[in-house]
């Protein structure tokens, strides 16, 4: 084969490659609006505060956001799942990346 298209060859799949796991990125966030309201006793070990609507139920963590003066309201959040949840019938775990009221 010749040199030429073989580099031609790599570089279409190492683009290839790229786009594919910005798209996985993307697919893992999730935007939910629900309730936040704080944790006080549970059966999981896990989250410091839930958000619910009708349909789900999720425990919450964030790096950032001080959920506090979020408890009680009705938010919409972005989000992704934490892998290896859930653990002891709890709800999936989720680490927020951004709340709006």
């Amino acid at each position: 084969m010749n040199p030429i298209k073989i580099i031609f060859f790599i570089t279409i799949l190492s683009f290839t490659y790229g786009c594919n796991t910005i798209k996985t990125q993307i697919d893992h966030l999730m935007e939910i609006t629900g309730t936040i309201k704080a944790i006080e006793m549970s059966s999981w070990q896990y989250g410091t505060h839930t958000i619910s609507n009708d349909e789900n139920f999720y425990a919450l963590r964030s790096d950032s956001i001080n959920f506090k003066a979020y408890e009680g309201k009705t938010v919409r959040i972005k989000a992704e799942k934490i892998a290896g949840y859930p653990v002891d019938g709890g709800p999936e775990y989720l680490k927020v990346l951004e709340i709006k009221e």
